[in-house]
């Protein structure tokens, strides 16, 4: 069997339609053209539905999405925190927590690095452009878009492994950053601002992410393609 990859759904309420849970299509495609079985998952604030979803899936996929709250981190709101999504908070962290204590595998994509970094107790910058000086541009459309490079910094760990040595080109989609790292993690890649563009909890199975958005970025950039099939392969290790 492929590999079960779930992905939480953020929640989208409208004045003129009913609440609804969705997530851009960019991750179910990627994860199937990586060989794995993409499972969209609803945010439920009930525990037992949620561990449910949990135990059906071989591997976990945090998506970008809106900011975290800061009351998860510890922090009042900043002046240019975007618009949250509370449900989606509590599902993930739960999820993500559950992911890291039971060496399930995760990936974690923009916010998803950020939620990864928030489970495991560390924290955030909720607004780079203004704490964090000669910032680079962290917010460039199209999606796809080369924005700017990314160096790892750990050659040696499982992620640089992964993307290669040297700088890497890659688009970015976020105004917010891992601030204080969670204890058991590391920085493994960075900006030539100093922005935390990759960790990961070494002596897990497999529990990384980035700040770049791969599934935009995929076919045809290789690093990108490495990350996605080799977070699939551990998922399905984990299932055989």
């Amino acid at each position: 069997m492929l590999p079960r990859i779930g992905m939480v759904c953020s929640t989208l309420v409208a004045e003129d339609r009913p609440p609804r849970f969705v997530i851009n299509q960019a991750y179910s495609r990627a994860i199937a053209a990586a060989g794995g079985v993409p499972l969209l998952m609803p945010a439920l604030a009930d525990d037992q539905p949620l561990r449910g979803l949990f135990d059906a899936i071989d591997g976990l996929l945090l998506p970008g999405g809106a900011d975290l709250q800061p009351s998860t981190y510890g922090e009042s709101p900043h002046p240019l925190l975007g618009a949250v999504d509370p449900p989606l908070d509590d599902a993930e962290l739960r999820l993500a927590r559950w992911a890291l204590e039971e060496e399930k595998p995760v990936l974690g994509i923009c916010r998803g690095q950020q939620c990864l970094n928030v489970a495991a107790g560390g924290g955030l910058i909720q607004d780079i452009a203004s704490q964090v000086p000669s910032a680079l541009v962290h917010r460039v459309e199209p999606r796809s878009a080369i924005a700017h490079s990314v160096r790892v910094v750990e050659p040696e760990s499982r992620l640089g492994e992964i993307l290669g040595p040297g700088e890497l080109p890659v688009n970015s989609l976020h105004h917010q950053a891992v601030g204080a790292i969670a204890p058991g993690f590391e920085v493994v890649a960075v900006a030539s601002d100093g922005v935390v563009e990759g960790i990961e909890r070494p002596g897990h199975p497999f529990a990384l992410a980035v700040q770049f958005h791969p599934e935009e970025l995929v076919p045809g950039h290789a690093a990108s393609e490495r990350l996605l099939r080799r977070f699939v392969l551990a998922a399905a290790a984990r299932a055989s």
